[in-house]
């Protein structure tokens, strides 16, 4: 028998997802928003988030959470991080025990700067978590676009089982059982995004350009290895991948609010403009709070955090980046 899946948010990676789903198995799509779920029904489309794409033909969307979740064999949770425990509990009144719950968001949870599997551990014990990480573009793929993705629980037997769910002809899922590798990366490159717009925005060049993107890296490494991750992680899809596509596409949001950060513009106005969430703002400065409690050094995501929360002039901070001394080498 097929797994039945239920995505949790309607957004347009949730919608994304829950399309490639549908393909394999029986798919329900929860949305908040009522005419968001009668819309992916009747007319096929999400335009708020995927414009005219069209989500595939046996996906059903509800705005009832009982109707997405109790039957469910897996639960997907397409929700931001800031939302993510409140959108939980709710899950938590109709998923059956002992089903696996994969997180979708690129985040840390603000106040208890939890990664979302420990969001998950805590207010659904019992349930298997993971993640499903790596650069990938909701538009690209619904566009019909080749691209790849790791989908990370401890449990092996379970993720591969899981695999056969979210991967197509054109979307190939790696598995992994490093579940904070993953994790730390798909939250990290978001800051470090933030810290290449602004470096692009003030034209500082390629090389200064790749050289933020390989410190970042370093960055992400140490909090992951410290976390109890691996750092070799880092280097594929959910860290590497993820992180140059955050770093260089022109539809990563991230990278727009370092670009706008550069120009001058005030961050409120800037995260109005863009729309959607851009996870890296918030992920900044638990990041950095993180990294505080753990004694882990992160200058690029310091740096980030005190722009946007201290009043900190981007140029400065770019500045003293630069400033920083020298010394040898280290990946992580």
């Amino acid at each position: 028998m097929r797994l039945r899946v239920a995505v949790i948010g309607a957004g347009s990676w949730g919608t994304t997802v829950a399309s490639v789903a549908s393909h394999n198995c029986p798919t329900v799509l929860w949305a908040r928003n009522p005419e968001i779920a009668d819309e992916i029904t009747g007319a096929r489309t999400n335009t708020r988030y995927l414009g005219t794409s069209r989500v595939g033909r046996e996906l059903r969307a509800t705005a009832a959470m009982s109707e997405a979740v109790a039957a469910a064999d897996v639960v997907v949770m397409g929700v931001p991080s800031h939302g993510f425990r409140a959108t939980l509990e709710l899950v938590r009144d109709h998923i059956r025990a002992w089903v696996p719950v994969i997180s979708l968001a690129k985040g840390l949870e603000q106040g208890s700067l939890l990664r979302m599997t420990e969001v998950i551990a805590e207010v659904l014990p019992g349930h298997p978590a993971g993640v499903l990480s790596g650069p990938n573009l909701a538009r690209e793929i619904m566009g019909g676009y080749a691209a790849a993705s790791v989908v990370a629980m401890e449990d092996e037997t379970i993720v591969c089982e899981l695999q056969a769910v979210f991967k197509s002809r054109l979307f190939r899922v790696y598995t992994n059982q490093d579940v904070i590798g993953c994790e730390v990366g798909g939250a990290l490159k978001n800051v470090i995004a933030i810290a290449v717009g602004c470096c692009d925005g003030f034209g500082l060049g390629d090389n200064a350009r790749a050289a933020l993107v390989t410190r970042g890296l370093a960055e992400m490494g140490r909090l992951a290895e410290r976390l109890g991750g691996r750092p070799l992680t880092l280097a594929g899809l959910a860290g590497l991948g993820d992180l140059v596509l955050t770093c260089t596409g022109e539809l990563s949001r991230n990278r727009q609010v370092g670009l706008a950060l550069a120009r001058g513009e005030a961050l409120a106005e800037v995260l109005t403009r863009v729309g959607h969430v851009a996870e890296g703002v918030g992920t900044a400065r638990t990041a950095a709070a993180l990294a505080a409690r753990l004694a882990v050094e992160m200058p690029i995501t310091r740096e980030v955090a005190s722009v946007l929360y201290d009043g900190k002039a981007p140029r400065d901070a770019v500045n003293d980046l630069l400033a920083r001394d020298i010394r040898a080498e280290r990946s992580r």
